[in-house]
Protein backbone atom coordinates (compact mmCIF):
# COMPACT_ATOMS: atom_id res chain seq x y z
CA UNK A 1 0.00 0.00 0.00
CA UNK A 2 1.25 3.41 -0.84
CA UNK A 3 0.98 5.87 1.89
CA UNK A 4 1.43 9.73 1.94
CA UNK A 5 2.18 11.90 5.20
CA UNK A 6 1.20 15.75 4.89
CA UNK A 7 3.30 17.53 7.51
CA UNK A 8 5.91 15.37 8.01
CA UNK A 9 8.50 17.08 9.52
CA UNK A 10 5.95 18.21 12.87
CA UNK A 11 5.84 15.76 16.31
CA UNK A 12 2.71 14.19 15.19
CA UNK A 13 3.89 13.39 11.30
CA UNK A 14 7.10 11.93 11.90
CA UNK A 15 5.19 9.75 14.86
CA UNK A 16 2.81 8.70 12.30
CA UNK A 17 6.62 7.88 9.91
CA UNK A 18 7.25 5.98 13.17
CA UNK A 19 4.80 4.01 13.68
CA UNK A 20 4.43 3.45 10.22
CA UNK A 21 8.06 1.54 9.76
CA UNK A 22 6.62 -1.77 11.53
CA UNK A 23 3.90 -2.00 9.65
CA UNK A 24 4.65 -4.54 6.60
CA UNK A 25 3.57 -4.59 3.09
CA UNK A 26 3.47 -0.56 3.45
CA UNK A 27 5.42 2.21 1.09
CA UNK A 28 5.63 5.75 2.29
CA UNK A 29 6.09 7.14 -1.44
CA UNK A 30 5.15 10.87 -0.72
CA UNK A 31 5.86 13.22 2.12
CA UNK A 32 5.32 16.96 2.37
CA UNK A 33 6.59 20.03 4.12
CA UNK A 34 5.65 23.44 3.00
CA UNK A 35 8.67 24.55 4.33
CA UNK A 36 10.96 22.25 4.47
CA UNK A 37 9.99 21.54 0.23
CA UNK A 38 13.30 20.19 -1.49
CA UNK A 39 15.13 18.93 1.80
CA UNK A 40 16.19 15.20 2.69
CA UNK A 41 13.66 13.65 5.23
CA UNK A 42 16.34 11.93 7.28
CA UNK A 43 18.51 14.54 7.16
CA UNK A 44 15.53 16.65 9.06
CA UNK A 45 14.73 13.67 11.32
CA UNK A 46 17.65 11.85 11.49
CA UNK A 47 16.33 9.01 13.91
CA UNK A 48 14.08 7.91 10.83
CA UNK A 49 17.45 6.91 9.04
CA UNK A 50 17.66 3.88 9.78
CA UNK A 51 14.44 2.93 8.18
CA UNK A 52 15.76 1.82 4.62
CA UNK A 53 12.54 3.06 2.86
CA UNK A 54 12.65 6.48 4.19
CA UNK A 55 16.59 7.12 3.50
CA UNK A 56 15.63 8.30 -0.10
CA UNK A 57 12.42 10.44 0.24
CA UNK A 58 12.66 13.88 -0.73
CA UNK A 59 10.36 17.04 1.42
CA UNK A 60 7.62 18.04 -1.55
CA UNK A 61 5.48 21.16 -1.61
CA UNK A 62 2.13 20.07 -0.32
CA UNK A 63 0.74 22.34 -3.20
CA UNK A 64 2.01 19.27 -5.73
CA UNK A 65 0.21 17.13 -5.25
CA UNK A 66 -2.43 17.39 -8.22
CA UNK A 67 0.97 17.41 -10.17
CA UNK A 68 2.05 14.50 -8.54
CA UNK A 69 -0.68 12.38 -9.13
CA UNK A 70 -0.39 13.65 -13.19
CA UNK A 71 3.44 12.97 -13.18
CA UNK A 72 3.97 9.78 -11.30
CA UNK A 73 0.75 8.40 -10.88
CA UNK A 74 2.48 4.90 -9.89
CA UNK A 75 3.75 6.12 -6.55
CA UNK A 76 0.83 8.79 -5.38
CA UNK A 77 -0.19 7.05 -2.43
CA UNK A 78 -3.83 5.46 -2.13
CA UNK A 79 -3.83 6.80 1.80
CA UNK A 80 -2.50 10.22 2.52
CA UNK A 81 -2.05 11.09 6.41
CA UNK A 82 -2.66 14.53 7.36
CA UNK A 83 -0.74 16.02 10.00
CA UNK A 84 -0.79 19.91 9.70
CA UNK A 85 -2.89 22.46 11.75
CA UNK A 86 -6.06 22.88 12.56
CA UNK A 87 -8.15 24.50 9.44
CA UNK A 88 -5.31 23.60 6.49
CA UNK A 89 -7.17 20.59 6.21
CA UNK A 90 -10.44 21.95 4.99
CA UNK A 91 -8.49 22.71 1.94
CA UNK A 92 -6.62 19.45 1.78
CA UNK A 93 -9.35 16.90 2.57
CA UNK A 94 -11.27 18.01 -1.04
CA UNK A 95 -8.07 18.11 -2.97
CA UNK A 96 -6.84 14.46 -1.51
CA UNK A 97 -10.45 12.66 -2.41
CA UNK A 98 -10.64 13.99 -5.59
CA UNK A 99 -7.53 12.74 -6.28
CA UNK A 100 -8.43 9.10 -5.61
CA UNK A 101 -6.85 8.96 -2.20
CA UNK A 102 -8.15 8.05 1.26
CA UNK A 103 -7.48 10.81 3.64
CA UNK A 104 -6.67 10.45 7.30
CA UNK A 105 -7.21 13.90 9.18
CA UNK A 106 -5.59 14.21 12.41
CA UNK A 107 -6.68 17.53 12.55
CA UNK A 108 -10.06 18.81 14.46
CA UNK A 109 -11.11 20.13 11.04
CA UNK A 110 -14.05 16.76 10.31
CA UNK A 111 -14.46 15.54 13.81
CA UNK A 112 -17.76 18.07 14.89
CA UNK A 113 -20.68 17.07 13.09
CA UNK A 114 -22.80 20.01 13.54
CA UNK A 115 -21.61 22.98 11.22
CA UNK A 116 -22.66 25.67 14.15
CA UNK A 117 -19.74 23.75 16.52
CA UNK A 118 -17.15 25.19 14.41
CA UNK A 119 -17.26 29.21 14.55
CA UNK A 120 -18.14 28.04 18.43
CA UNK A 121 -15.36 26.54 19.67
CA UNK A 122 -12.70 26.60 16.64
CA UNK A 123 -13.19 30.48 16.10
CA UNK A 124 -13.68 29.50 12.15
CA UNK A 125 -16.53 29.41 9.53
CA UNK A 126 -16.04 25.53 8.16
CA UNK A 127 -14.48 25.64 4.34
CA UNK A 128 -15.65 22.06 3.42
CA UNK A 129 -18.96 21.24 4.92
CA UNK A 130 -19.94 19.05 2.64
CA UNK A 131 -17.63 16.38 3.51
CA UNK A 132 -18.40 16.67 7.60
CA UNK A 133 -21.32 14.07 7.17
CA UNK A 134 -19.16 11.24 5.62
CA UNK A 135 -16.20 12.12 7.78
CA UNK A 136 -15.84 8.96 10.51
CA UNK A 137 -14.65 9.70 13.85
CA UNK A 138 -11.75 7.47 14.03
CA UNK A 139 -12.27 5.65 17.66
CA UNK A 140 -12.32 1.84 16.84
CA UNK A 141 -14.21 1.16 20.21
CA UNK A 142 -17.15 3.18 18.81
CA UNK A 143 -16.81 3.18 14.80
CA UNK A 144 -14.43 0.10 13.90
CA UNK A 145 -17.15 -0.82 11.35
CA UNK A 146 -17.87 2.49 10.17
CA UNK A 147 -14.08 2.97 9.81
CA UNK A 148 -13.65 -0.16 7.76
CA UNK A 149 -15.51 1.68 5.29
CA UNK A 150 -14.51 4.84 5.36
CA UNK A 151 -12.87 7.14 2.80
CA UNK A 152 -12.34 10.20 5.39
CA UNK A 153 -11.39 9.12 8.87
CA UNK A 154 -11.41 11.85 11.42
CA UNK A 155 -8.32 10.99 13.83
CA UNK A 156 -9.69 11.59 17.19
CA UNK A 157 -8.03 14.62 19.84
CA UNK A 158 -5.36 13.29 22.06
CA UNK A 159 -7.44 14.53 24.98
CA UNK A 160 -10.64 13.06 24.04
CA UNK A 161 -9.51 9.75 23.13
CA UNK A 162 -8.76 9.35 27.27
CA UNK A 163 -11.63 11.05 27.89
CA UNK A 164 -14.17 9.06 26.38
CA UNK A 165 -12.39 5.74 26.82
CA UNK A 166 -12.71 6.45 30.28
CA UNK A 167 -16.32 6.84 30.44
CA UNK A 168 -17.85 5.03 27.45
CA UNK A 169 -19.14 1.59 29.33
CA UNK A 170 -21.52 4.11 31.20
CA UNK A 171 -22.44 6.55 28.30
CA UNK A 172 -23.36 3.41 26.86
CA UNK A 173 -25.64 1.86 29.70
CA UNK A 174 -27.59 5.73 29.16
CA UNK A 175 -25.73 6.02 33.24
CA UNK A 176 -24.40 9.68 32.30
CA UNK A 177 -26.88 12.38 31.74
CA UNK A 178 -27.85 15.99 32.26
CA UNK A 179 -27.82 15.94 36.15
CA UNK A 180 -24.51 16.20 37.93
CA UNK A 181 -21.40 17.30 35.69
CA UNK A 182 -18.93 15.36 34.27
CA UNK A 183 -16.05 17.04 35.90
CA UNK A 184 -12.17 15.91 33.38
CA UNK A 185 -9.35 16.86 34.97
CA UNK A 186 -6.28 16.49 32.19
CA UNK A 187 -2.49 16.64 32.00
CA UNK A 188 -0.36 16.44 29.02
CA UNK A 189 2.97 16.22 28.04
CA UNK A 190 4.23 19.49 25.90
CA UNK A 191 4.79 18.38 23.01
CA UNK A 192 1.12 18.35 22.83
CA UNK A 193 1.68 21.58 21.56
CA UNK A 194 3.47 20.71 18.42
CA UNK A 195 6.72 21.16 17.23
CA UNK A 196 6.77 25.16 16.43
CA UNK A 197 8.71 27.52 18.84
CA UNK A 198 6.34 29.14 20.99
CA UNK A 199 7.00 31.02 24.41
CA UNK A 200 4.84 28.79 26.21
CA UNK A 201 6.69 25.54 25.14
CA UNK A 202 9.98 26.99 26.19
CA UNK A 203 12.17 24.53 27.84
CA UNK A 204 13.06 28.18 30.72
CA UNK A 205 9.24 28.37 30.77
CA UNK A 206 7.77 24.25 31.57
CA UNK A 207 10.73 23.40 33.85
CA UNK A 208 9.55 23.36 37.15
CA UNK A 209 6.07 24.34 36.28
CA UNK A 210 2.46 23.18 36.09
CA UNK A 211 -0.29 25.76 34.72
CA UNK A 212 -3.68 25.03 33.31
CA UNK A 213 -4.23 26.46 29.89
CA UNK A 214 -7.42 27.21 27.83
CA UNK A 215 -9.80 26.60 31.49
CA UNK A 216 -12.89 28.01 29.30
CA UNK A 217 -13.52 27.06 25.58
CA UNK A 218 -10.78 24.32 24.74
CA UNK A 219 -12.32 22.99 21.63
CA UNK A 220 -11.85 19.35 22.75
CA UNK A 221 -14.88 19.80 24.78
CA UNK A 222 -17.54 19.09 22.12
CA UNK A 223 -15.76 16.66 21.07
CA UNK A 224 -16.28 14.70 23.90
CA UNK A 225 -19.62 15.32 24.56
CA UNK A 226 -20.35 14.56 20.80
CA UNK A 227 -19.10 11.06 20.74
CA UNK A 228 -20.31 10.63 24.94
CA UNK A 229 -23.97 12.32 24.06
CA UNK A 230 -24.37 10.13 20.75
CA UNK A 231 -23.29 6.81 23.23
CA UNK A 232 -25.98 7.44 25.66
CA UNK A 233 -28.86 8.72 23.54
CA UNK A 234 -29.15 11.96 25.99
CA UNK A 235 -27.23 15.36 26.30
CA UNK A 236 -25.22 15.63 29.32
CA UNK A 237 -22.78 18.38 31.05
CA UNK A 238 -18.76 18.17 31.30
CA UNK A 239 -16.60 20.35 31.95
CA UNK A 240 -12.73 19.73 30.87
CA UNK A 241 -9.90 21.74 32.48
CA UNK A 242 -6.03 20.63 30.51
CA UNK A 243 -2.92 21.64 32.58
CA UNK A 244 0.92 21.69 30.83
CA UNK A 245 3.25 19.42 32.62
CA UNK A 246 7.36 19.53 32.44
CA UNK A 247 7.38 15.83 30.30
CA UNK A 248 7.82 15.27 27.06
CA UNK A 249 4.19 12.97 25.77
CA UNK A 250 1.75 11.56 27.98
CA UNK A 251 -1.62 11.96 28.71
CA UNK A 252 -3.36 11.83 32.14
CA UNK A 253 -7.30 12.49 32.79
CA UNK A 254 -8.63 12.03 36.06
CA UNK A 255 -12.89 12.31 35.82
CA UNK A 256 -15.18 12.94 38.78
CA UNK A 257 -18.68 11.28 38.57
CA UNK A 258 -21.41 11.56 41.45
CA UNK A 259 -21.43 7.73 42.27
CA UNK A 260 -24.94 8.53 44.14
CA UNK A 261 -26.06 8.68 40.62
CA UNK A 262 -24.83 5.25 39.75
CA UNK A 263 -25.12 1.30 40.23
CA UNK A 264 -23.18 -0.43 42.56
CA UNK A 265 -19.07 -0.02 42.45
CA UNK A 266 -18.89 -3.81 41.96
CA UNK A 267 -21.62 -3.74 38.71
CA UNK A 268 -19.65 -0.84 37.52
CA UNK A 269 -16.38 -2.45 38.00
CA UNK A 270 -18.17 -5.71 35.99
CA UNK A 271 -19.31 -3.35 33.49
CA UNK A 272 -16.23 -2.01 32.28
CA UNK A 273 -14.59 -5.65 32.80
CA UNK A 274 -16.44 -6.97 30.06
CA UNK A 275 -16.85 -3.90 27.90
CA UNK A 276 -13.02 -3.74 27.76
CA UNK A 277 -12.74 -7.40 27.65
CA UNK A 278 -12.11 -8.07 23.86
CA UNK A 279 -11.00 -4.10 22.91
CA UNK A 280 -7.45 -5.19 22.10
CA UNK A 281 -6.12 -1.83 22.77
CA UNK A 282 -7.69 -0.74 26.31
CA UNK A 283 -6.18 -2.49 29.78
CA UNK A 284 -8.84 -2.18 32.42
CA UNK A 285 -6.50 -2.34 35.17
CA UNK A 286 -7.26 -4.61 38.51
CA UNK A 287 -8.44 -3.14 41.69
CA UNK A 288 -6.40 -0.75 43.18
CA UNK A 289 -3.62 -0.33 41.08
CA UNK A 290 -3.05 2.95 39.26
CA UNK A 291 -2.07 3.72 35.77
CA UNK A 292 1.18 5.97 35.21
CA UNK A 293 1.75 7.35 32.03
CA UNK A 294 4.99 5.39 31.31
CA UNK A 295 3.07 2.36 31.04
CA UNK A 296 1.52 3.22 27.73
CA UNK A 297 4.88 5.58 26.24
CA UNK A 298 4.90 4.64 22.72
CA UNK A 299 1.74 2.18 22.10
CA UNK A 300 -1.51 2.41 21.42
CA UNK A 301 -2.62 1.25 25.00
CA UNK A 302 -5.23 3.08 26.63
CA UNK A 303 -5.16 1.99 30.69
CA UNK A 304 -8.26 2.59 32.80
CA UNK A 305 -8.56 1.97 36.27
CA UNK A 306 -11.77 2.61 38.64
CA UNK A 307 -11.79 4.12 42.40
CA UNK A 308 -14.81 4.65 44.75
CA UNK A 309 -14.12 7.12 47.07
CA UNK A 310 -17.30 6.23 48.90
CA UNK A 311 -16.77 9.90 51.77
CA UNK A 312 -17.80 11.66 49.28
CA UNK A 313 -19.67 10.05 47.21
CA UNK A 314 -17.15 10.16 44.28
CA UNK A 315 -16.49 7.58 41.03
CA UNK A 316 -12.71 8.47 40.03
CA UNK A 317 -11.61 7.11 36.88
CA UNK A 318 -8.24 7.58 35.92
CA UNK A 319 -6.47 7.01 32.66
CA UNK A 320 -3.77 7.56 30.43
CA UNK A 321 -2.32 7.63 26.87
CA UNK A 322 0.60 8.70 25.13
CA UNK A 323 -0.53 11.94 23.30
CA UNK A 324 1.58 11.22 20.04
CA UNK A 325 0.88 7.35 20.18
CA UNK A 326 -2.68 6.79 20.79
CA UNK A 327 -3.44 10.44 21.14
CA UNK A 328 -2.74 10.60 17.29
CA UNK A 329 -0.40 8.00 15.47
CA UNK A 330 -0.56 4.64 16.45
CA UNK A 331 -4.37 5.53 16.38
CA UNK A 332 -4.32 6.90 12.62
CA UNK A 333 -2.45 3.56 12.01
CA UNK A 334 -4.64 1.51 13.41
CA UNK A 335 -7.34 3.46 11.47
CA UNK A 336 -5.30 2.49 8.36
CA UNK A 337 -5.35 -1.00 9.29
CA UNK A 338 -8.65 -1.32 9.68
CA UNK A 339 -9.27 0.91 6.40
CA UNK A 340 -6.76 -2.01 4.40
CA UNK A 341 -8.93 -4.81 5.73
CA UNK A 342 -6.28 -6.20 7.78
CA UNK A 343 -5.50 -6.86 12.12
CA UNK A 344 -6.10 -3.72 13.72
CA UNK A 345 -2.94 -3.95 15.28
CA UNK A 346 -0.48 -4.57 12.42
CA UNK A 347 2.89 -3.22 13.29
CA UNK A 348 2.31 -1.72 16.10
CA UNK A 349 4.35 -1.88 19.24
CA UNK A 350 2.81 -3.74 22.36
CA UNK A 351 5.43 -2.96 25.46
CA UNK A 352 5.65 0.47 26.66
CA UNK A 353 9.13 2.49 26.50
CA UNK A 354 10.14 2.08 30.24
CA UNK A 355 11.85 3.84 32.04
Amino acid sequence: MRIGVVGAIGYTGSAVLGALAGRPDTQVTVVTSRGEAGGCLTDLLPHLSGVPGYRDLVLEDPADLEKIRRDSPARFPEVIFLAVSHRASMALVPRVLALGAKAIDLTGDFRLKSLLMYPMWYKVEHEAPEYLEEAVYGLPEIHREEIRRARLVANPGCYPTCVILSLLPLAEKALLGPGSPIIADCKSGVSGAGRTAAVPSLFSEVAENFRAYKVLGHPHTPEMIQELSTAGGKPLRLSFTPHLVPMNRGIEATVYLDSEKLPPYKEIRDLYEARYRDEPFVRFRPEGTIPQTVDVRGTNFCDVALFHDEGPGILKIVSVIDNLARGAATQAVANLNLMAGVDEGLGLPLVGLRP
